[in-house]
């Protein structure tokens, strides 16, 4: 198993931060990792799991093995009634795996589209837009125990899914092996991950921006391609490329208040964008708040809040002054 030495990070992560991994080991497969645990050097060292670097901040060179997952691979496993149930390796772009769906007819990703990062890494933060969370195709994934070696499956149940959440970013805090109750973080590296898309496809819509496509386009009922293009050119307008403008891209999370919380706060600003639960709790739109506490477009340092979405974090060049 090759470990390469002192490796150049800034093409590894979004913000295009200047950094270096000390050692480097790139995963195709569980194989590799296996290797890495058995070897005398470097299965007793601590160890980084890194996917697209998307949604991480180096804050210096990396000391831990640095382990780059490129776990490859693209392909329907399974079909029922309902469902196509289609896999991805861990190390696949996230984009590119959504596009492939549509490109064979496996629609229910669309509104997911243009998401940053690896396949691999999208369990672990539950991504979702536009009305719809990874959990919601979910199937199952595979991950690879980093203390033991040991392969396993995880359903949704066992992940643990929250709101940009699940059990990989939460520490075990019990003894034992059972990868079901505990957590997961710095313990497990995904492998691959299974989708369950419907057969029996419904456009999901209700977002202002594609209720704005739909008006401007004269298109009621929607192809999921057309979400799909729809998504692409709502978040190219407002999100910057990473491969233009170094970003974290969209860094926070939207705070839930309780109903009686929410009247609170509206009784003393009217115009805060909410939006109602499925459990009773509302949903504050924090770029909204950001920019009403007049944050978008400043910056400290090296580092700033974007001006065309606030809930982005760029490199400060394109940001205004403070």
């Amino acid at each position: 198993m090759l470990v390469e030495k002192n490796v150049p990070l800034q093409a590894f992560n979004t913000f295009r931060i200047v950094a270096k991994a000390h050692a480097l080991a790139r995963i195709t497969s569980e194989a590799d990792v296996q290797a890495l645990l058995a070897d005398p050097t470097w299965g007793p060292s601590p160890m980084f799991v890194l996917g697209g670097g998307s949604n991480i901040v180096l804050t210096g060179d990396v000391k831990p093995l640095v382990l780059k997952v490129e776990v490859p691979g693209r392909r329907l496993v399974a079909e029922t009634d309902k469902h196509w149930v289609v896999e991805a390796g861990a190390g696949e772009a996230w984009h590119d795996f959504v596009t492939w769906t549509l490109d064979q007819g496996y629609p229910g990703l669309e509104n997911m589209a243009l998401i940053p990062g690896t396949v691999g890494a999208a369990p672990v933060q539950n991504v979702g837009a536009y009305g719809v969370e990874l959990q919601d195709r979910f199937e199952s994934l595979d991950a690879i125990d980093l203390q033991t070696g040991q392969v396993f499956t995880l359903n949704a149940a066992q992940c643990a899914f929250g709101y940009r959440d699940s059990v990989f970013k939460h520490a075990s805090k019990a003894d034992g092996d059972s990868h079901q109750a505990l957590g997961l973080k710095d313990r497990a590296l995904i492998l691959r991950v299974r989708f369950a898309l419907p057969k029996a496809w419904k456009p999901v819509l209700g977002y202002a921006d594609l209720e704005r496509k739909m008006a401007d386009t004269g298109v009621t009922q929607p192809t999921a391609r057309q979400i799909y293009e729809w998504v692409c050119e709502v978040r190219r307008a407002k999100l910057p490329d990473p491969n233009v403008i170094g970003n974290a891209g969209s860094f926070f999370k939207n705070p839930t208040v309780t109903p009686e919380q929410c009247a609170d706060i509206i009784a003393r600003e009217p115009r805060v964008v909410h939006y109602p639960l499925h459990d009773g709790s509302v949903k504050l739109a924090a770029g909204w708040l950001i920019d009403a506490c007049g944050w978008k477009g400043k910056s400290v340092g090296n580092a700033g809040v974007y001006e065309k979405q606030a809930l982005v974090l760029v490199k400060s060049r394109i940001a205004k002054t403070k």
